[in-house]
Protein backbone atom coordinates (compact mmCIF):
# COMPACT_ATOMS: atom_id res chain seq x y z
CA UNK A 1 0.00 0.00 0.00
CA UNK A 2 2.12 2.74 -1.18
CA UNK A 3 1.18 6.29 -1.58
CA UNK A 4 3.17 8.95 -3.06
CA UNK A 5 2.98 12.39 -1.98
CA UNK A 6 5.62 13.59 -1.37
CA UNK A 7 5.39 14.38 0.91
CA UNK A 8 4.35 12.14 1.75
CA UNK A 9 5.73 9.12 2.76
CA UNK A 10 8.63 7.54 1.59
CA UNK A 11 10.55 10.29 1.39
CA UNK A 12 8.03 11.46 3.32
CA UNK A 13 7.65 12.79 1.39
CA UNK A 14 5.17 13.00 -0.76
CA UNK A 15 5.51 9.97 -2.35
CA UNK A 16 5.89 6.40 -1.79
CA UNK A 17 4.96 5.48 1.62
CA UNK A 18 7.04 2.76 2.97
CA UNK A 19 5.04 0.81 5.47
CA UNK A 20 8.13 0.20 7.49
CA UNK A 21 9.17 3.65 8.07
CA UNK A 22 12.03 3.72 5.71
CA UNK A 23 12.77 7.27 4.71
CA UNK A 24 14.26 8.11 1.40
CA UNK A 25 16.89 10.77 1.25
CA UNK A 26 18.52 13.59 -0.67
CA UNK A 27 20.91 16.57 -1.10
CA UNK A 28 22.14 19.51 -3.23
CA UNK A 29 22.97 20.44 -6.90
CA UNK A 30 26.40 21.07 -8.36
CA UNK A 31 26.97 24.55 -9.63
CA UNK A 32 28.10 23.19 -12.99
CA UNK A 33 25.40 20.54 -13.17
CA UNK A 34 23.61 19.94 -16.44
CA UNK A 35 20.31 18.39 -17.47
CA UNK A 36 20.28 14.67 -18.38
CA UNK A 37 21.80 14.19 -21.80
CA UNK A 38 20.00 12.56 -24.68
CA UNK A 39 22.37 10.25 -26.50
CA UNK A 40 21.12 11.21 -29.95
CA UNK A 41 18.31 13.09 -31.61
CA UNK A 42 18.07 10.50 -34.41
CA UNK A 43 14.58 9.28 -34.93
CA UNK A 44 13.19 12.01 -32.71
CA UNK A 45 10.51 13.66 -34.83
CA UNK A 46 8.49 16.79 -34.22
CA UNK A 47 5.52 14.84 -32.91
CA UNK A 48 7.61 13.35 -30.08
CA UNK A 49 8.70 16.79 -28.88
CA UNK A 50 5.56 18.82 -29.58
CA UNK A 51 4.61 21.18 -26.77
CA UNK A 52 0.89 20.47 -26.76
CA UNK A 53 -1.22 22.82 -24.67
CA UNK A 54 -4.79 23.83 -23.95
CA UNK A 55 -6.01 27.23 -22.78
CA UNK A 56 -9.40 27.71 -21.13
CA UNK A 57 -11.08 30.67 -19.42
CA UNK A 58 -12.80 30.56 -16.03
CA UNK A 59 -13.94 32.63 -13.06
CA UNK A 60 -13.96 31.93 -9.33
CA UNK A 61 -15.45 33.73 -6.34
CA UNK A 62 -12.93 34.10 -3.50
CA UNK A 63 -14.29 36.07 -0.57
CA UNK A 64 -15.61 39.36 -1.95
CA UNK A 65 -13.63 38.99 -5.19
CA UNK A 66 -14.73 37.57 -8.51
CA UNK A 67 -11.49 36.52 -10.20
CA UNK A 68 -11.30 35.82 -13.93
CA UNK A 69 -8.44 33.50 -14.78
CA UNK A 70 -6.88 31.61 -17.62
CA UNK A 71 -5.89 27.96 -17.18
CA UNK A 72 -3.05 26.77 -19.40
CA UNK A 73 -2.41 23.03 -19.34
CA UNK A 74 0.55 21.85 -21.35
CA UNK A 75 4.20 21.05 -21.87
CA UNK A 76 7.52 22.85 -21.84
CA UNK A 77 10.28 21.05 -23.72
CA UNK A 78 13.55 20.53 -21.84
CA UNK A 79 16.88 20.31 -23.65
CA UNK A 80 20.45 19.48 -22.76
CA UNK A 81 23.48 21.66 -23.46
CA UNK A 82 23.78 20.30 -26.98
CA UNK A 83 20.25 21.41 -27.77
CA UNK A 84 18.88 17.87 -27.85
CA UNK A 85 15.37 17.38 -26.52
CA UNK A 86 15.26 15.35 -23.29
CA UNK A 87 11.77 15.70 -21.78
CA UNK A 88 8.35 17.26 -21.96
CA UNK A 89 7.46 18.67 -18.54
CA UNK A 90 3.75 19.09 -17.85
CA UNK A 91 2.23 21.86 -15.77
CA UNK A 92 -1.05 23.65 -15.23
CA UNK A 93 -0.74 27.42 -14.88
CA UNK A 94 -3.51 29.64 -13.54
CA UNK A 95 -3.08 33.33 -14.32
CA UNK A 96 -5.44 36.11 -13.37
CA UNK A 97 -6.84 37.59 -16.58
CA UNK A 98 -7.53 41.18 -15.52
CA UNK A 99 -3.99 42.09 -14.37
CA UNK A 100 -2.34 44.85 -16.44
CA UNK A 101 0.96 45.18 -14.56
CA UNK A 102 2.57 41.77 -14.09
CA UNK A 103 5.31 43.26 -11.90
CA UNK A 104 2.65 43.66 -9.20
CA UNK A 105 1.31 40.13 -9.53
CA UNK A 106 3.28 37.31 -7.82
CA UNK A 107 3.78 33.95 -9.51
CA UNK A 108 4.23 30.76 -7.48
CA UNK A 109 5.63 27.39 -8.59
CA UNK A 110 4.14 24.41 -6.73
CA UNK A 111 4.92 20.70 -6.59
CA UNK A 112 4.57 17.64 -4.42
CA UNK A 113 7.43 15.30 -3.67
CA UNK A 114 8.03 11.58 -3.27
CA UNK A 115 10.40 11.65 -4.92
CA UNK A 116 8.15 10.45 -7.69
CA UNK A 117 4.78 11.99 -6.84
CA UNK A 118 2.58 13.93 -9.19
CA UNK A 119 1.44 17.35 -8.01
CA UNK A 120 -2.24 16.41 -7.92
CA UNK A 121 -2.36 16.74 -4.14
CA UNK A 122 -1.45 20.41 -3.79
CA UNK A 123 -3.22 21.14 -7.06
CA UNK A 124 -6.55 19.48 -6.30
CA UNK A 125 -6.46 19.53 -2.51
CA UNK A 126 -4.96 22.81 -1.38
CA UNK A 127 -4.42 25.75 -3.72
CA UNK A 128 -5.89 25.19 -7.19
CA UNK A 129 -9.24 26.75 -8.09
CA UNK A 130 -11.00 23.37 -8.02
CA UNK A 131 -10.81 20.94 -5.11
CA UNK A 132 -11.51 17.27 -4.46
CA UNK A 133 -14.02 16.93 -1.64
CA UNK A 134 -13.12 14.12 0.75
CA UNK A 135 -14.68 12.78 3.91
CA UNK A 136 -12.51 14.49 6.52
CA UNK A 137 -10.26 11.95 8.22
CA UNK A 138 -12.57 9.07 7.31
CA UNK A 139 -12.48 6.75 4.30
CA UNK A 140 -13.93 8.46 1.22
CA UNK A 141 -16.15 5.91 -0.49
CA UNK A 142 -16.12 4.93 -4.18
CA UNK A 143 -17.36 7.13 -7.04
CA UNK A 144 -19.17 9.31 -7.76
CA UNK A 145 -16.85 11.85 -6.15
CA UNK A 146 -17.41 15.58 -5.90
CA UNK A 147 -15.30 18.37 -7.38
CA UNK A 148 -15.99 21.81 -5.89
CA UNK A 149 -14.73 25.36 -6.21
CA UNK A 150 -11.83 25.83 -3.81
CA UNK A 151 -12.58 28.86 -1.65
CA UNK A 152 -9.04 28.60 -0.22
CA UNK A 153 -7.28 28.83 -3.59
CA UNK A 154 -4.28 31.13 -3.54
CA UNK A 155 -5.42 32.81 -6.76
CA UNK A 156 -6.49 35.76 -4.65
CA UNK A 157 -2.80 36.43 -3.96
CA UNK A 158 -0.68 34.87 -6.70
CA UNK A 159 -0.73 33.20 -10.09
CA UNK A 160 -0.11 29.48 -9.72
CA UNK A 161 1.98 27.01 -11.74
CA UNK A 162 1.58 23.36 -10.70
CA UNK A 163 4.48 21.29 -12.09
CA UNK A 164 4.63 17.50 -12.40
CA UNK A 165 8.10 15.97 -12.05
CA UNK A 166 9.42 13.85 -14.93
CA UNK A 167 7.77 10.42 -14.85
CA UNK A 168 4.68 11.76 -13.05
CA UNK A 169 1.46 13.27 -14.35
CA UNK A 170 1.93 13.68 -18.09
CA UNK A 171 5.62 14.61 -17.81
CA UNK A 172 7.97 12.22 -19.59
CA UNK A 173 11.38 11.86 -21.21
CA UNK A 174 11.58 12.07 -25.00
CA UNK A 175 13.87 10.93 -27.79
CA UNK A 176 16.88 9.04 -26.46
CA UNK A 177 16.42 10.17 -22.85
CA UNK A 178 14.60 8.03 -20.29
CA UNK A 179 12.56 9.01 -17.24
CA UNK A 180 15.17 7.43 -14.99
CA UNK A 181 17.75 9.92 -16.28
CA UNK A 182 15.94 12.51 -14.16
CA UNK A 183 15.71 10.35 -11.03
CA UNK A 184 18.29 11.99 -8.80
CA UNK A 185 18.65 14.99 -6.54
CA UNK A 186 20.69 17.09 -8.95
CA UNK A 187 18.93 15.82 -12.08
CA UNK A 188 15.51 16.64 -10.64
CA UNK A 189 16.59 20.12 -9.53
CA UNK A 190 18.05 20.91 -12.95
CA UNK A 191 14.81 19.90 -14.68
CA UNK A 192 12.71 22.13 -12.43
CA UNK A 193 15.23 24.94 -12.77
CA UNK A 194 15.15 24.82 -16.56
CA UNK A 195 11.35 24.68 -16.55
CA UNK A 196 11.03 27.75 -14.32
CA UNK A 197 13.64 29.72 -16.27
CA UNK A 198 11.82 28.96 -19.52
CA UNK A 199 8.40 29.73 -18.07
CA UNK A 200 9.49 33.14 -16.82
CA UNK A 201 10.86 34.08 -20.23
CA UNK A 202 7.92 32.82 -22.28
CA UNK A 203 5.34 34.47 -20.06
CA UNK A 204 7.09 37.78 -19.35
CA UNK A 205 7.29 37.07 -15.62
CA UNK A 206 10.92 37.96 -14.93
CA UNK A 207 9.95 41.04 -12.93
CA UNK A 208 7.11 39.41 -11.02
CA UNK A 209 7.56 38.45 -7.34
CA UNK A 210 8.42 34.73 -7.27
CA UNK A 211 7.68 31.96 -4.78
CA UNK A 212 8.35 28.23 -4.43
CA UNK A 213 5.72 26.13 -2.62
CA UNK A 214 6.64 22.49 -2.09
CA UNK A 215 5.32 19.66 0.03
CA UNK A 216 7.23 16.72 1.51
CA UNK A 217 10.15 15.81 -0.76
CA UNK A 218 9.06 18.98 -2.51
CA UNK A 219 10.51 20.88 0.47
CA UNK A 220 13.81 19.08 -0.01
CA UNK A 221 13.63 20.08 -3.67
CA UNK A 222 12.77 23.70 -2.80
CA UNK A 223 15.76 24.16 -0.52
CA UNK A 224 18.17 23.07 -3.23
CA UNK A 225 16.20 24.61 -6.09
CA UNK A 226 16.12 28.01 -4.40
CA UNK A 227 19.91 28.07 -4.33
CA UNK A 228 20.18 26.59 -7.84
CA UNK A 229 17.86 29.20 -9.36
CA UNK A 230 19.87 32.01 -7.78
CA UNK A 231 23.33 30.65 -8.61
CA UNK A 232 22.61 29.41 -12.16
CA UNK A 233 19.99 31.82 -13.48
CA UNK A 234 20.21 34.80 -11.08
CA UNK A 235 16.55 34.21 -10.25
CA UNK A 236 16.10 35.66 -6.78
CA UNK A 237 13.01 34.50 -4.95
CA UNK A 238 10.75 36.46 -2.63
CA UNK A 239 9.74 33.46 -0.55
CA UNK A 240 9.86 29.69 -0.10
CA UNK A 241 7.04 27.77 1.59
CA UNK A 242 7.97 24.38 3.04
CA UNK A 243 4.88 22.25 3.69
CA UNK A 244 5.58 19.17 5.83
CA UNK A 245 9.30 19.60 5.62
CA UNK A 246 12.43 17.50 5.77
CA UNK A 247 15.84 18.82 4.74
CA UNK A 248 18.02 16.28 6.58
CA UNK A 249 16.80 12.77 5.85
CA UNK A 250 18.82 11.25 8.66
CA UNK A 251 16.39 12.85 11.13
CA UNK A 252 13.57 10.51 10.06
CA UNK A 253 15.52 7.37 9.19
CA UNK A 254 15.94 5.53 12.53
CA UNK A 255 19.46 4.63 11.44
CA UNK A 256 21.39 1.97 13.37
CA UNK A 257 23.17 3.51 16.33
CA UNK A 258 21.58 6.91 15.71
CA UNK A 259 19.05 7.75 18.45
CA UNK A 260 18.00 11.14 17.11
CA UNK A 261 14.90 9.92 15.27
CA UNK A 262 13.49 8.44 18.49
CA UNK A 263 13.90 11.84 20.14
CA UNK A 264 12.43 13.73 17.18
CA UNK A 265 9.37 11.48 16.93
CA UNK A 266 8.40 11.49 20.62
CA UNK A 267 6.35 14.75 20.56
CA UNK A 268 4.49 13.46 17.48
CA UNK A 269 3.84 10.12 19.19
CA UNK A 270 2.45 12.06 22.14
CA UNK A 271 0.19 14.21 19.96
CA UNK A 272 -1.23 11.18 18.15
CA UNK A 273 -1.74 9.22 21.37
CA UNK A 274 -3.59 12.26 22.72
CA UNK A 275 -5.74 12.46 19.58
CA UNK A 276 -6.78 8.80 19.73
CA UNK A 277 -7.48 9.02 23.48
CA UNK A 278 -5.25 6.11 24.47
CA UNK A 279 -3.54 7.94 27.35
CA UNK A 280 -4.36 6.93 30.92
CA UNK A 281 -4.35 10.49 32.22
CA UNK A 282 -5.12 12.49 29.09
CA UNK A 283 -4.30 16.19 29.53
CA UNK A 284 -6.97 18.67 28.53
CA UNK A 285 -4.74 20.92 26.43
CA UNK A 286 -2.83 19.54 23.43
CA UNK A 287 -0.26 22.35 22.92
CA UNK A 288 0.71 22.23 26.61
CA UNK A 289 1.09 18.45 26.43
CA UNK A 290 3.20 18.71 23.27
CA UNK A 291 5.48 21.25 24.92
CA UNK A 292 5.90 18.89 27.88
CA UNK A 293 6.87 16.13 25.45
CA UNK A 294 9.35 18.43 23.71
CA UNK A 295 11.04 19.25 27.01
CA UNK A 296 11.28 15.62 28.03
CA UNK A 297 12.51 14.51 24.61
CA UNK A 298 15.39 16.97 24.46
CA UNK A 299 16.23 16.53 28.14
CA UNK A 300 15.94 13.31 30.13
CA UNK A 301 15.05 11.11 27.16
CA UNK A 302 18.04 12.25 25.11
CA UNK A 303 20.33 11.79 28.13
CA UNK A 304 19.03 8.27 28.73
CA UNK A 305 19.44 7.17 25.11
CA UNK A 306 22.92 8.63 25.00
CA UNK A 307 24.01 6.23 27.72
CA UNK A 308 23.08 3.26 25.58
CA UNK A 309 23.89 -0.07 27.23
CA UNK A 310 25.35 1.77 30.22
CA UNK A 311 21.91 3.04 31.32
CA UNK A 312 21.19 1.55 34.80
CA UNK A 313 18.13 -0.70 35.10
CA UNK A 314 16.29 1.56 37.53
CA UNK A 315 16.76 4.58 35.24
CA UNK A 316 15.60 2.56 32.27
CA UNK A 317 12.42 1.58 34.12
CA UNK A 318 11.80 5.23 35.03
CA UNK A 319 12.16 6.29 31.39
CA UNK A 320 9.79 3.53 30.27
CA UNK A 321 7.20 4.79 32.74
CA UNK A 322 7.52 8.34 31.44
CA UNK A 323 7.36 7.21 27.83
CA UNK A 324 4.20 5.29 28.63
CA UNK A 325 2.71 8.50 29.99
CA UNK A 326 3.43 10.28 26.71
CA UNK A 327 2.66 7.51 24.22
CA UNK A 328 0.03 5.27 25.79
CA UNK A 329 2.21 2.22 25.09
CA UNK A 330 2.73 -0.19 27.96
CA UNK A 331 5.86 -0.03 30.07
CA UNK A 332 6.48 -3.71 29.29
CA UNK A 333 6.40 -3.02 25.53
CA UNK A 334 8.71 -0.04 25.92
CA UNK A 335 11.19 -2.04 27.96
CA UNK A 336 11.22 -4.80 25.35
CA UNK A 337 11.80 -2.11 22.71
CA UNK A 338 14.80 -0.87 24.68
CA UNK A 339 13.02 2.51 24.95
CA UNK A 340 13.28 2.86 21.15
CA UNK A 341 10.06 2.45 19.17
CA UNK A 342 10.35 2.85 15.41
CA UNK A 343 7.53 4.51 13.54
CA UNK A 344 6.18 1.36 11.89
CA UNK A 345 6.09 -0.33 15.29
CA UNK A 346 4.23 2.59 16.85
CA UNK A 347 1.66 2.59 14.04
CA UNK A 348 1.00 -1.11 14.60
CA UNK A 349 1.03 -1.07 18.41
CA UNK A 350 -0.86 2.11 19.36
CA UNK A 351 -4.35 0.79 18.57
CA UNK A 352 -3.62 -2.95 18.33
CA UNK A 353 -6.05 -3.68 21.18
CA UNK A 354 -8.96 -2.44 19.06
CA UNK A 355 -7.71 -4.02 15.82
CA UNK A 356 -6.65 -0.79 14.10
CA UNK A 357 -3.51 0.49 12.40
CA UNK A 358 -2.64 4.16 12.80
CA UNK A 359 -1.87 6.28 9.74
CA UNK A 360 1.51 7.66 8.75
CA UNK A 361 0.91 10.57 6.40
CA UNK A 362 -1.92 11.66 8.63
CA UNK A 363 -2.11 9.77 11.91
CA UNK A 364 -5.73 10.84 12.45
CA UNK A 365 -6.63 8.15 9.90
CA UNK A 366 -6.98 4.53 11.00
CA UNK A 367 -7.58 1.26 9.17
CA UNK A 368 -8.37 -2.31 10.03
CA UNK A 369 -5.39 -4.51 10.87
CA UNK A 370 -5.34 -7.84 9.06
CA UNK A 371 -2.56 -9.45 11.10
CA UNK A 372 -2.84 -8.49 14.76
CA UNK A 373 0.56 -10.06 15.42
CA UNK A 374 2.42 -7.86 12.95
CA UNK A 375 5.34 -5.93 14.41
CA UNK A 376 5.40 -3.18 11.78
CA UNK A 377 2.40 -1.56 10.13
CA UNK A 378 2.01 -3.12 6.69
CA UNK A 379 0.40 -0.08 5.09
CA UNK A 380 -0.85 3.44 5.59
CA UNK A 381 -4.64 3.84 5.95
CA UNK A 382 -4.50 7.45 4.77
CA UNK A 383 -3.49 6.57 1.21
CA UNK A 384 -6.47 4.39 0.29
CA UNK A 385 -8.80 6.71 2.22
CA UNK A 386 -8.32 9.60 -0.24
CA UNK A 387 -6.36 8.17 -3.19
CA UNK A 388 -9.37 6.93 -5.16
CA UNK A 389 -11.08 10.30 -5.12
CA UNK A 390 -7.97 12.24 -6.15
CA UNK A 391 -7.14 9.81 -8.96
CA UNK A 392 -10.63 9.87 -10.44
CA UNK A 393 -11.05 13.62 -10.28
CA UNK A 394 -7.61 14.69 -11.52
CA UNK A 395 -8.33 12.65 -14.65
CA UNK A 396 -11.86 13.98 -15.04
CA UNK A 397 -10.71 17.55 -14.43
CA UNK A 398 -7.84 17.36 -16.91
CA UNK A 399 -10.11 15.94 -19.59
CA UNK A 400 -13.36 17.83 -19.08
CA UNK A 401 -12.37 21.25 -17.73
CA UNK A 402 -8.77 21.74 -18.86
CA UNK A 403 -9.38 19.95 -22.16
CA UNK A 404 -6.08 18.11 -22.01
CA UNK A 405 -4.77 14.57 -21.88
CA UNK A 406 -7.75 12.44 -22.82
CA UNK A 407 -5.51 10.21 -24.94
CA UNK A 408 -2.73 10.10 -22.33
CA UNK A 409 -2.14 8.30 -19.04
CA UNK A 410 -1.81 10.54 -15.98
CA UNK A 411 0.70 8.88 -13.65
CA UNK A 412 0.03 9.52 -9.96
CA UNK A 413 3.56 8.36 -9.24
CA UNK A 414 6.66 7.48 -11.19
CA UNK A 415 7.98 3.96 -11.55
CA UNK A 416 11.61 3.18 -10.89
CA UNK A 417 12.28 5.83 -8.24
CA UNK A 418 13.61 3.09 -5.96
CA UNK A 419 16.80 3.68 -7.96
CA UNK A 420 16.83 7.40 -7.15
CA UNK A 421 20.35 8.87 -7.10
CA UNK A 422 20.84 10.18 -3.58
CA UNK A 423 24.51 11.11 -3.89
CA UNK A 424 25.44 14.64 -4.90
CA UNK A 425 27.88 15.80 -7.46
CA UNK A 426 31.03 17.34 -5.96
CA UNK A 427 30.53 20.88 -4.77
CA UNK A 428 31.18 23.24 -1.87
CA UNK A 429 29.57 22.43 1.45
CA UNK A 430 28.69 18.85 0.61
CA UNK A 431 30.50 16.99 3.31
CA UNK A 432 33.83 15.23 3.51
CA UNK A 433 35.28 12.07 2.10
CA UNK A 434 32.57 9.71 3.35
CA UNK A 435 29.02 10.11 2.05
CA UNK A 436 26.40 11.10 4.60
CA UNK A 437 22.62 11.17 4.64
CA UNK A 438 21.09 13.42 1.99
CA UNK A 439 20.86 16.93 3.41
CA UNK A 440 20.00 20.27 1.80
CA UNK A 441 20.24 22.51 4.85
CA UNK A 442 23.36 24.07 3.37
CA UNK A 443 21.50 24.87 0.14
CA UNK A 444 18.75 26.71 1.98
CA UNK A 445 21.24 28.58 4.15
CA UNK A 446 23.25 29.62 1.09
CA UNK A 447 20.10 30.81 -0.68
CA UNK A 448 19.22 32.98 2.32
CA UNK A 449 22.74 34.36 2.64
CA UNK A 450 22.88 35.18 -1.06
CA UNK A 451 19.44 36.79 -0.91
CA UNK A 452 18.95 38.24 2.60
CA UNK A 453 15.39 39.35 1.73
CA UNK A 454 14.30 35.75 1.10
CA UNK A 455 11.53 34.69 3.51
CA UNK A 456 11.02 31.03 4.47
CA UNK A 457 7.79 29.74 5.97
CA UNK A 458 7.45 26.22 7.34
CA UNK A 459 4.04 24.53 7.76
CA UNK A 460 3.84 21.62 10.25
CA UNK A 461 1.10 19.15 11.12
CA UNK A 462 0.98 17.84 14.68
CA UNK A 463 -0.30 14.48 13.39
CA UNK A 464 2.22 14.13 10.57
CA UNK A 465 4.28 10.96 11.03
CA UNK A 466 6.12 11.31 7.70
CA UNK A 467 7.91 14.54 8.62
CA UNK A 468 7.65 15.06 12.40
CA UNK A 469 7.49 18.69 13.49
CA UNK A 470 10.12 18.37 16.24
CA UNK A 471 12.72 17.20 13.71
CA UNK A 472 11.82 20.17 11.52
CA UNK A 473 12.19 22.55 14.47
CA UNK A 474 15.65 21.14 15.12
CA UNK A 475 16.65 21.53 11.48
CA UNK A 476 15.39 25.10 11.21
CA UNK A 477 17.24 26.15 14.35
CA UNK A 478 20.49 24.58 13.10
CA UNK A 479 20.87 26.23 9.70
CA UNK A 480 23.84 28.19 10.99
CA UNK A 481 22.39 31.52 9.88
CA UNK A 482 23.25 34.93 11.29
CA UNK A 483 20.62 36.11 13.78
CA UNK A 484 19.20 38.67 11.34
CA UNK A 485 18.57 36.00 8.71
CA UNK A 486 17.20 33.48 11.20
CA UNK A 487 14.36 35.95 11.74
CA UNK A 488 13.29 35.32 8.15
CA UNK A 489 12.22 31.77 9.08
CA UNK A 490 8.65 31.31 10.40
CA UNK A 491 7.00 28.09 11.61
CA UNK A 492 3.22 27.46 11.67
CA UNK A 493 1.31 24.51 13.17
CA UNK A 494 -1.89 22.62 12.36
CA UNK A 495 -4.07 20.03 14.10
CA UNK A 496 -3.79 17.75 11.09
CA UNK A 497 -1.23 15.61 9.30
CA UNK A 498 1.19 15.80 6.38
CA UNK A 499 -1.55 17.08 4.08
CA UNK A 500 -3.08 19.51 6.54
CA UNK A 501 -5.40 20.79 3.82
CA UNK A 502 -7.47 17.62 4.19
CA UNK A 503 -8.74 19.23 7.41
CA UNK A 504 -11.23 21.96 6.46
CA UNK A 505 -10.30 24.34 9.25
CA UNK A 506 -6.59 23.97 8.61
CA UNK A 507 -6.97 24.44 4.88
CA UNK A 508 -8.28 27.92 5.68
CA UNK A 509 -5.40 28.53 8.09
CA UNK A 510 -2.87 27.30 5.55
CA UNK A 511 -4.19 29.71 2.94
CA UNK A 512 -4.12 32.61 5.37
CA UNK A 513 -0.57 31.91 6.55
CA UNK A 514 0.79 31.73 3.00
CA UNK A 515 -1.20 34.78 1.93
CA UNK A 516 0.38 36.68 4.81
CA UNK A 517 3.85 35.54 3.71
CA UNK A 518 3.21 36.74 0.16
CA UNK A 519 2.12 40.14 1.48
CA UNK A 520 5.22 40.44 3.68
CA UNK A 521 7.56 39.30 0.93
CA UNK A 522 6.16 41.65 -1.70
CA UNK A 523 5.43 44.72 0.45
CA UNK A 524 8.16 44.79 3.12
Amino acid sequence: MKKVFCAVAALILCAGIAPRVSAQQAERPDREARAPEAKSAEGCDAAATKEDSSVTDHTIHLGAQTIPYKATAGYILLKNDKGDATALMYAVAYTRSDVKDLTQRPVSFLYNGGPGSATMWLHMGAFGPRRVQVNGNEFTGPAPYKLVDNTESLLDKTDLVFIDAIGTGYSHAVCKAQDKDFFGIDEDIEAFGQFIDTYLSRNDRWNSPKFLIGESYGTFRSAALGDYLQSHFSIHLNGIVLISSVLDLSTITFGPGDDRSYVFYLPSYAAVAWYHKVLKDRPADLPTFIEEARQYAEGDYTAALYKGAALPADQKAAVAKKLSYFTGLSEDYLMKADLRVKLGQFMAELQRSVGLTTGRIDARFTGYTYDLLEEFAQGDPEGPAVGGAYTALINMYNHDELKFGKDRVYHNSATGTNEWKWTRRPGPGRGGFFPGAPNVEGDLAQAMITNPRLLVQVENGYYDFATPFFATEYTMSHLGLPAELQKNVTLDYYTAGHMMYLHDEDRVNLHNHIASLIDRATHP
